[in-house]
């Protein structure tokens, strides 16, 4: 395993981390004692940073994180995300009272005093415009209930206005071989001003793992079968927004690139690591075998300017229309 820099926090983090979402809920059938198993396997192979929310299985997801940290004794760091309990979901939600109460709810779950790191969890744009709510995240800092407070968003544009809050410490957006908007500024941004960069849905909710097909279907609690086409949240947190068969189209492609003894999913994890922007990936996963195969990545070889050209190209000639402009 790798390590990173976390931006200005100065935290050393695993370059490939843990995702922790599909552990909650929302991805097919889950069973806590093969998550805590995984949850364990991934601080065997070097992970020290666990991504969560306060709303994936209701708690679920932090429980089973607290839990870990009973259960071991190595240092590692949880951060989780505040805002989608609210319904609805709306930008006034985001005020003093609520936030102080998503705060305290997981503080309570995760058995702590203190939470590492909390990130607004993508909220409506107007949050972004809103001094007020950072002010209150500031005084949360200072009553010792956070360390750390950064953003989980949607847009580019989303995370352009977060940094310009000086207390921002860390973006999380979605960023893969289906999303490369981001490089084009943002990458640039962050760096200037030393934000850490959480990558998300690096592998377009499993699309890249190459081992979907037309013929693939999901569970009815997946939301890659009840959010395909945005129907509960954000159309992009599905497959990044790329129509199921252009992705399976794109994936085609791309599986030229996997070196041999590689897969699809790890060569999708290296490209990611190409940008030094990129402070930590956070690939899910609920089975030992997927955060064994999540953790190779991190030493897999450099990819050639050759390679990288092969997936820009991919990426402009069937991607790039779907969701350059949306996000």
């Amino acid at each position: 395993m790798n390590y990173r820099t976390f931006g200005r926090t100065g935290w050393e983090v695993s370059d490939i981390s843990f995702g922790a979402w599909a552990i909650g809920g929302s991805w097919g059938d889950v069973d806590d004692e093969v998550s805590m198993a995984t949850l364990n396997r991934a601080l065997d192979l070097g992970v020290n940073f666990f991504d969560t929310a306060d709303v994936y299985g209701d708690g679920r997801s932090e429980r089973l994180l607290a839990r870990l940290r009973r259960e071991r004794s190595e240092h590692f760091y949880i951060v989780t995300k505040a805002g989608r309990r609210l319904d609805p979901h709306v930008a006034d939600g985001y005020n003093r009272d609520n936030l102080t109460s998503f705060v305290e709810r997981s503080l309570r779950n995760l058995e702590s005093d203190c939470l590492d790191l909390v990130q607004l969890h993508c909220p409506p744009p107007e949050v972004y415009y809103s001094p007020e709510v950072f002010e209150a995240l500031d005084d949360l800092v200072q009553a010792g209930k956070i360390k750390y407070y950064g953003v989980s968003v949607e847009k580019v544009e989303e995370a352009l206005k977060a940094i310009e809050y000086p207390h921002v410490m860390s973006v999380q957006l979605i960023f893969n071989m289906f999303r490369l908007r981001p490089t084009e500024l943002f990458f640039t941004e962050a760096l200037r001003r030393n934000t850490a960069i959480l990558a998300r849905v690096p592998l377009a909710s499993g699309m890249l793992t190459g081992k979907m097909t037309a013929k693939t279907t999901f569970a009815a609690d997946d939301h890659r079968n009840f959010n395909r086409y945005g129907q509960a949240f954000d159309r992009g947190e599905t497959f990044s927004g790329v129509d199921f068969d252009t992705g399976l189209q794109a994936v085609a492609e791309l599986q030229s690139l996997v070196p041999v003894g590689s897969t699809l999913a790890q060569t999708a994890l290296r490209w990611i690591l190409m940008y030094d922007a990129v402070s930590t990936i956070i690939p899910g996963a609920k089975t030992l075998q997927q955060v064994e195969d999540n953790c190779a990545a991190s030493d897999l070889p450099a990819f050639s300017d050759k390679q990288m050209a092969q997936v820009q190209a991919v990426y402009d000639s069937l991607i790039r229309e779907q969701v350059h402009q949306r996000w």
